[in-house]
């Protein structure tokens, strides 16, 4: 992680400067007021960031946020964290200004959204060698459903699934590794993060259908909701520029 943190820094340190920002002060103070917009990010998914092949980093969340920032004329400040729970965390404490996340609503108690740019179904990655091949299989007396702990998959499966036991990774790593050496049978997240998991674990499989969907919405600390119409005002032109789509494209994104 480290490495890819200290790429993400350099690149972000080597962008050319912010354009002129077409707000007022009173309007970017509000979305950035360190001077700077601090995007927080995980790795490991294309909804967030990760790596290419070439050790550089993408995803529709680093990439909308340094396009967020030239629109606000600002520097881009992407912050890693390891874990999405920390990313949440960044935008309650104001250690962030931006995260680009499920908008749930048990999120919306603790943060704004903006309106949704991206859908992706939520699904299942059976581990390699497992035997349930539908949705209708999984929730069964000891099949156990891994989910990155404090996630919105955590949430609505932990209240949902009745005879299957949900176990919690604290990484997606953690969740291939989980797959991969026995300690669990499925893995229950966004299937564009399904699909990533799945190229590292030969022989599993992302199940056909879904159990539901996440909106990915941009969402900010609260007391700043005021800014909103500035965010949806620069995501409808990112959308309209095409930012949002070739973003979706570089990553790979798949599921959405």
């Amino acid at each position: 992680l480290l490495p890819f943190v200290a790429a993400v820094l350099l690149m972000a340190g080597c962008a050319s400067e912010p354009a002129k920002p077409q707000w007022s002060a009173e309007q970017v103070r509000l979305l950035a007021p360190e001077g700077k917009l601090r995007v927080a990010l995980y790795p490991g998914t294309p909804t967030s960031i990760l790596q290419d092949a070439g050790g550089e980093p993408k995803g529709v969340g680093y990439e909308l946020g340094k396009a967020l920032a030239a629109k606000l004329g600002v520097p881009f400040d992407p912050i890693v964290f390891p874990r999405n729970a920390e990313v949440l965390e960044a935008i309650k404490t104001k250690r962030a200004d931006m995260a680009f996340t499920n908008a749930s609503p048990a999120r919306m108690k603790d943060m704004d959204f903006s309106p949704a740019y991206l859908e992706i179904e939520l699904g299942y990655l059976a581990a390699p060698g497992s035997r349930i091949g539908t949705l209708a299989e999984v929730d069964q007396p000891g099949v156990r459903v891994a989910v990155t702990e404090g996630s919105s998959s955590d949430g609505v499966l932990s209240r949902s699934l009745k005879q299957a036991v949900v176990v919690r990774a604290k990484t997606i790593k953690v969740g291939v590794a989980m797959l991969a050496d026995g300690r669990a049978d499925l893995y229950a997240t966004n299937k564009s993060t399904l699909f990533e998991m799945a190229d590292e674990l030969p022989g599993s499989r992302v199940l056909e259908g879904n159990w539901g969907a996440e909106k990915h919405a941009v969402a900010v600390p609260k007391g700043r909701e005021a800014g909103l119409p500035v965010v949806r005002a620069m995501l409808d032109e990112a959308r309209r520029d095409g930012v949002v789509s070739a973003a979706i494209q570089r990553a790979g994104l798949r599921g959405a």
